[in-house]
């Protein structure tokens, strides 16, 4: 299938080893391309939506991870890595004909957007991190512990300290999953019927989630960082005042690694910015990517 496939459609990517990639194409054909990275880790992007009408603005091209949705797992664990990943969004970059790159990821999916800056500097034209794990790259002390601990009166927060241990232990593994129910309230800024609905979407992939997981070492991180220095595109890192999964200092404080970097905060909005407050998500996200 051309990369010019319409609304609704979608096409296969070969990536760099033959592993056979998904990707759903949402938004008209006579847009600019956009390539979208879900977090989850491994979770099918069907929980994204079409981010809150960004579509309108960008042909949405959205990739499932390996071992994710339709994609293929490969025969290499090594590949399905965050940081090795990035290969499979050069890939999507070939298949979609394009000299560079508009990239957009959300949570988890943001370290394969990182990853991709660090190698590709040069590919990338436009790159938006929505609500990323960001104390792994930065200084700032993670203050999700004060964001969740505002939320202490509520019924939910006993359920949540039982499962922390359990959770800090292995955050990103598949053994986490479990403990979605009991942790899935931090992420939002109210704790409603709207959040309970959208948590329904999105299955998760065990086997890919276990694959992505990967430890910089401190000399990795510092290798990431000066990479993030040479990259000249402009950078937009959206941010929620009350997301308990990733803090609020951290999340602001990376945009500061671009040279170009901006942060924007939406108060009262959790991980989920475009479903929580999707106008100011709208108004933040839509005049990053400017039509014509």
């Amino acid at each position: 299938m051309s990369a010019a496939a319409g609304t609704g459609s979608s096409a296969v990517v070969e990536s760099h080893d033959g592993t056979r990639l998904h990707v759903d194409v949402i938004g008209d054909d006579a847009l600019p391309p956009l390539v979208v990275l879900a977090g989850g880790p491994a979770r099918h992007p069907v929980y994204l939506g079409d981010l809150g009408g960004l579509s309108t603005r960008r042909r949405l091209i959205v990739l499932h991870q390996r071992g994710v949705g339709r994609s293929e797992s490969g025969s290499s664990t090594a590949a399905a890595s965050w940081p090795e990943l990035a290969e499979d969004v050069e890939a999507v970059r070939r298949w979609l004909d394009v000299d560079r790159l508009e990239l957009l990821g959300h949570s988890a999916g943001t370290r394969v957007a990182v990853s991709y800056a660090a190698r590709y500097p040069h590919r990338l034209d436009r790159l938006c991190l929505i609500t990323p794990p960001a104390t792994w790259l930065v200084d700032t002390d993670d203050d999700s512990a004060e964001i969740i601990a505002r939320h202490a009166a509520e019924d939910w927060y006993p359920g949540f300290l039982e499962a922390l241990p359990a959770l800090l232990a292995a955050p990103d593994s598949a053994s986490g999953n479990r403990l979605f129910p009991a942790v899935a309230p931090i992420a939002w800024g109210e704790w409603d019927d709207t959040a309970r609905e959208h948590e329904r979407l999105g299955a998760w992939h065990p086997a890919a989630q276990d694959a992505f997981v990967h430890t910089p070492t401190i000399d990795e991180v510092e290798d990431i960082r000066d990479a993030l220095r040479t990259v000249t595109a402009p950078v937009l890192v959206v941010a929620g005042s009350e997301d308990g999964l990733t803090g609020l200092a951290p999340v602001v404080d990376l945009a500061k690694r671009f040279p170009l970097g901006q942060a924007i905060v939406l108060d009262g909005c959790g991980h989920y910015p475009w479903v929580e407050q999707p106008r100011s998500f709208a108004a933040a996200v839509h005049g990053f990517f400017p039509i014509g």
